[in-house]
Parts: structure tokens; sequence; C-alpha cells
């Protein structure tokens, strides 16, 4: 494999999104229904109040589908929503995907682990793959750091 590689989970991204878009045409097709004297006892403040929410909903999904891990020379990135983990490759002990798991654990040598969202068991092969191919790149340059 060639480095700098990017794995990001495609049933999240294409359903965070299709919700997205789907919630915006329901609230204009009932928008639209409304009849001109309902749209007028809208007030100023509960229009800013459903902008606001909508905006709370958008910021949410981005945050779910921006997850990712970038596999480098020098190390991994992990991005979790809007947190971000740069690890060494000696940082890295395994990389466990329980049956049954969401989305796989790496196992760090500071006794902690980090979820990564950036490989979600709902893609199926593709993330059986990714994890094969993190624990041999694990594997592979955890050693030549040493």
């Amino acid at each position: 494999m060639t480095l700098p590689h990017t794995w990001r989970p495609l049933g999240p991204r294409v359903m965070g999104w299709f919700l997205v878009a789907a919630l915006a045409v329901m609230c204009t097709m009932v928008w639209v229904g409304f009849t001109p004297e309902i749209k007028a006892q809208v007030t100023m403040f509960e229009r800013l109040t459903f902008g606001a929410v909508g905006l709370g909903i958008v910021v949410c999904v981005h945050a779910l589908t921006r997850s990712r891990v970038e596999a480098r020379e020098d190390g991994l990135t992990v991005v979790n929503g809007y947190k971000r983990r740069d690890l060494e490759w000696a940082e890295i002990l395994a990389i466990n995907f329980p049956q049954g798991a969401p989305w796989p654990n790496i196992d760090l040598a500071s006794g902690h682990n980090i979820s990564v969202h950036g490989i979600q068991a709902s893609d199926g092969a593709a993330a059986k793959r990714a994890v094969r191919t993190l624990r041999t790149l694990v594997d592979a340059l955890s050693r030549t750091r040493h």
C-alpha cells in the first residue's frame, strides 16, 4: 500500500447527508403548505430558533461524517468528530475490532485506547480490509521506528 492513505466511512456519510436533505425537504414542504395566516403568526424569534436547530443538526451531522483515519509514513491521524489525534506508529500496540462492535479501537502504549470512527462496521468487508491493512502497517512501521 502506498502512503499516505485515508479511510472514511461510506455508510454514515451517505445516511447523514441524506437525512439532512430529507429533513430540509420535509420542512420546506410543511412551510409551503401553511396558509398565509399561519405563516404570519410565526414570529422572528421562532424563525431564528428553527434556523438555530437546523444549524445544530448540520453541525452534528458534519461532525459524524468528517471522521477519518489517515496513515502516513510518520504516523496515524485519527479524526473522530471534531477531535483529532496524531499518533506515532510506535505508540500503537494493537488495533482491535471485536465482532459486533460499531468501530475498531486502538490500544496505545500509554494504556489508553481510541475509538476509530473513520472505519465503521456498517461498511462490511471494506471495514475488515481497512483494519487488516492498518494492522499490517502497525506491524511494519512500528518496528522500523524503534
